[in-house]
């Protein structure tokens, strides 16, 4: 897997998914929606962690710089 994201990309997704984390420990998001969303942020620290967006690469998309 070649990189295709940013530093800054990735600690957008870092933060987006701290953000869901926090609001759903605490409550503030529950039920399914909570748990799409869960399920989403883990999605985003699992490519965050990697650097690699399996969407960017579907489009052709990188936020490297080259």
């Amino acid at each position: 897997m070649k990189k295709n994201m940013s530093q800054q990309d990735k600690l957008i997704r870092v933060v987006i998914s701290f953000i869901i984390a926090v609001l759903y420990y605490y409550n503030i998001i529950s039920g399914i929606m909570g748990i799409v969303l869960m399920v989403g942020a883990i999605i985003l620290l699992l490519t965050s962690l990697f650097r690699f967006c399996p969407i960017y690469k579907l489009i052709g998309y990188s936020s490297c710089k080259k």
